[in-house]
């Protein structure tokens, strides 16, 4: 294995650093005749929120269409993603193949009976949530939850919540939850979730109670913001209503999130694969300053998720650059180098 030397400023912090593969690990140990890779230097991206491996909702999964998924997101500088929901359980090499991201998912998603898209996920009555959700977190470590659908369909009560969120951290896992409305969402937060996740029109007065528990937030803003035109472009009702004005106010919600102190992640939700650099412009054009925004996507998101960033023992993930890409969010386009598990992929 082709040992890398990269040398340049580091972010967070911004100091010069010398490091060298060792494996699948940073270390600050000279290694000569090194690969020397120069420019600014990020934690590997990541893209917190994404449903590989199936073309339309509903599909079965497709371990063809899910390595050509993880292609594009590696290709575009993203080396740990998480997924909060597949059309199945994965593949035993997803997460470990060495040319593709890590990752960490919640299997299939779990929904109230009658709720969420035919054909995937876990639907069940309140009494069985809690058990299903307990044994999918102790399988892969994190369970997704849909906490609220469809305009005017009842939302998980916040009691049911609190029982699977106790579940499943009695068995070491995490819990995100899909909210896209007022009700679903406060039920999640006050119920002590560990993500929520899109987060439409949730209270901004329960920022500091995220804040305070450690709940972070996925807005999954910039496809959000690609389905206004066709509200915008739908007949009058109180569902249409309700998605303008919750999307009209989801920029703003995300930055007082972070104002707040709230654990604000980068994730794309959709089609195509690979647009986390769309997504963490999208927050910065929400008014979130270039260095959290680029954090959402880079080393908080990291951290978050267990992975350290640029320090010796760390897990060998990187993105380079030519110039700082907090200045310039268009060179995230344009990554010099991505290094992943201590190998140059690109």
């Amino acid at each position: 294995m082709t040992v890398l030397h990269l040398r340049g400023p580091a972010l967070p912090g911004g100091e010069v650093l010398d490091l060298w593969t060792d494996g699948d690990r940073w270390t600050t140990d000279p290694v000569a005749g090194a690969e020397l890779i120069e420019g600014w230097l990020l934690p590997g991206l990541v893209d917190a929120h994404t449903h590989p491996g199936a073309e339309q909702p509903g599909d079965p999964l497709d371990e063809n269409v899910l390595r050509g998924d993880l292609e594009a997101h590696v290709d575009n500088g993203v080396t740990l993603i998480r997924s909060p929901g597949l059309a199945a359980e994965p593949p035993e090499w997803f997460g470990q193949d060495p040319a593709l991201p890590r990752a960490v998912h919640a299997g299939p998603w779990i929904a109230q009976l009658g709720q969420f898209f035919d054909g995937w996920g876990r639907r069940a009555d309140h009494d069985e949530l809690p058990g299903i959700a307990a044994a999918q977190a102790a399988r892969t470590g994190w369970a997704k939850i849909i906490a609220d659908w469809q305009y005017g369909d009842p939302h998980v009560p916040e009691d049911v919540l609190r029982q699977i969120v106790e579940r499943v951290h009695a068995v070491g896992g995490r819990v995100a939850v899909h909210s896209q409305r007022p009700g679903g969402g406060t039920a999640a937060v006050h119920a002590g979730v560990d993500s929520v996740e899109h987060g439409m029109g949730l209270d901004p007065g329960l920022l500091p109670e995220m804040a305070a528990r450690g709940i972070a937030f996925t807005p999954t803003l910039s496809v959000l913001q690609d389905t206004m035109p066709r509200a915008l472009a739908q007949p009058d009702s109180p569902s249409r209503r309700e998605r303008i004005r919750s999307v009209g106010a989801h920029p703003a919600l995300v930055a007082a999130a972070v104002e707040a102190g709230v654990t604000v992640l980068a994730g794309t939700d959709t089609r195509p694969m690979g647009g986390i650099a769309v997504e963490i412009r999208a927050l910065l054009a929400a008014g979130v300053p270039a260095h959290d925004a680029l954090a959402a996507g880079s080393w908080s998101a990291r951290a978050y998720l267990g992975l350290a960033g640029l320090e010796p023992g760390a897990p060998a993930d990187a993105v380079v650059y030519a110039s700082d890409p907090r200045t310039d969010m268009a060179m995230l386009d344009h990554p010099r180098a991505v290094i992943l598990r201590g190998v140059r992929v690109r």
